[in-house]
């Protein structure tokens, strides 16, 4: 979708990943003094902004040129945008190793490489390998090269260990490609800063009990962009970027979730993972405020720039708290505007995990 993308802005949890809501009770100061409370109400969204040909933008876009809506409501001009640039972030890496293992051999190589320019000592790490079992072997760990080193070492132990014995016994009941990555995705979670998936697999999913649609809703609701990295089909020509030329589950969870999937060789897949990195740095965060009026719910929202329908854009997801009656009540509390505020439409989302 050029030019504007959905995505789902939920109140189902009480979270305020990318929300400035400070949800502290009015005190009182000595002598009967009441305290003024404010409370800021503000959302901040991940967006990710490439060309027509999924190509890096060299100039950056106008902050004024950004606009947002709910469930097509009317647009609402974002109140502030800026580049990404270095903003901690946790970063989990996934290994396939059963999708993916002609990328394997340079994959050691390329993850350590990313660090210190692209991956810095406040972004956190974690790294996880999926053969017969889904193993972590770095959990949130800062991203200094030994560390990165270290744990791709240790995810593909087994692996390689099991490649040089060709006599092996195949995995009898091996984890699938949508439950690895619901664990992942609850253990991101946890963690601080803004949450990124890289999965490098070949995004098929050979019989995982969790369906890829309730893994996509998950990450939109835990603000958790995923972009992927999957084998050049044989024949194929060198480093090129998925496109949409068919549907598939993996891109679409990689899309609907604020990122991409890109297609690579073995040769190519330093640049492929410096290419990504870049990406997620030069991601928009685009700030508008709460809307005044909503429930606890699933809202489609929508991303759009002015004069900019050959954009490719992608929003990440996330969940904001529903208005707090009580403290909206609370006479220390300066109420918001709401006509400072987008307004949410009639169009509301159908979609159900399946």
């Amino acid at each position: 979708m050029a030019g504007s993308a959905g995505i789902l802005l939920s109140g189902l949890w009480a979270w305020s990943g990318g929300t400035l809501a400070a949800q502290d009770q009015p005190t009182m100061q000595d002598g009967g003094v009441t305290t003024l409370h404010v409370y800021a109400n503000t959302i901040q969204i991940p967006v990710l902004v490439l060309g027509p040909n999924r190509e890096r933008i060299a100039k950056p876009i106008a902050a004024n040129r950004f606009w947002v809506n709910f469930d097509e409501g009317p647009w609402f001009h974002a109140s502030h945008v800026r580049l990404e640039d270095d903003d901690p972030i946790s970063l989990s890496i996934l290994l396939d190793v059963t999708g993916a293992a002609e990328l394997m051999p340079k994959v050691g190589d390329a993850i350590t490489n990313l660090a210190p320019l692209s991956l810095h000592a406040k972004d956190h790490v974690s790294i996880y390998a999926l053969d017969c079992e889904l193993n972590r072997t770095a959990s949130g760990v800062p991203a200094d090269r030994l560390q990165l080193k270290e744990g791709v070492d240790k995810a593909l132990e087994s692996w390689t260990n099991r490649v040089k014995d060709k006599g092996a016994a195949p995995c009898r009941n091996p984890i699938h490609l949508w439950d690895a990555m619901t664990v992942i995705s609850e253990q991101l979670y946890r963690l601080p800063g803004r949450r990124v998936i890289l999965a490098v697999t070949d995004g098929n999913d050979k019989g995982s009990v969790n369906p890829w649609n309730a893994l996509r809703l998950y990450d939109q609701e835990s603000g958790i962009a995923v972009f992927g990295v999957v084998p050049v089909p044989w024949g194929a020509g060198s480093v090129f970027l998925e496109r949409a030329n068919r549907e598939n589950p993996f891109q679409s969870l990689c899309e609907l979730s604020g990122g991409i999937v890109q297609m690579t060789k073995e040769s190519g897949l330093e640049l492929t993972l410096n290419r990504f990195m870049t990406m997620v740095r030069e991601r928009y965060i685009v700030e508008f405020p709460r809307p005044a009026k909503f429930s606890a719910g699933e809202y489609g929202m929508a991303v759009k720039i002015d004069k900019g329908n050959h954009f490719f854009i992608r929003p990440a997801g996330i969940s904001v708290p529903v208005p707090d009656a009580k403290v909206q009540s609370d006479p220390t509390t300066v109420p918001g505007d709401p006509s400072l505020a987008p307004e949410i439409g009639n169009r509301h989302v159908l979609t159900k995990p399946n």
